[in-house]
């Protein structure tokens, strides 16, 4: 008996050391972006395939009011879809064709709700989730 409390002492005192040791830190306060400026920076691959260049046309024409050009996010209006929040095992290609033909409610931004986008064909769609699966790999999201 005599041995445990000085033992169970140890391993609360290893364990809270461990603890401050590894968690995790608040990041610096930054000012955040500007109404319309971009969310995120990104590296913008050298080339795309023909389905994401047609992709990145529809997405500029539609898309990009809100999802910012190179969909890095535009604040005061839509979230970057270059993000782990959108990756495929989380969001998966049919989610960007549901959200087109449904809208979304606000749910990971506070940015409102999305509503239903019409004038897209079901190709216009997938060349858009073509460009932003290609922009997400250039940056390590997979």
């Amino acid at each position: 008996m005599n041995n445990i409390f000085p033992a169970a002492l140890a391993v609360a005192a290893i364990a809270g050391g461990a603890y401050y040791l590894t968690r995790p830190t608040a990041p610096e306060p930054s000012v955040p972006p500007a109404e319309g400026e971009p969310l995120v920076s990104i590296k913008v691959p050298d080339t795309l395939s023909a389905d994401a260049m047609m992709g990145q046309r529809a997405f500029d024409a539609t898309c990009a009011a809100c999802h910012g050009a190179n969909a890095t996010g535009k604040m005061g209006y839509g979230p970057p879809l270059v993000h782990k929040i959108y990756e495929p095992n989380h969001h998966a290609d049919m989610a960007f064709v549901m959200a087109v033909q449904n809208g979304v409610r606000a749910h990971h931004w506070p940015f409102g709700d999305m509503p239903a986008q019409s004038g897209l064909t079901k190709a216009d769609v997938g060349n858009i989730v073509a460009y932003v699966r290609e922009l997400q790999r250039a940056n390590g999201i997979e």
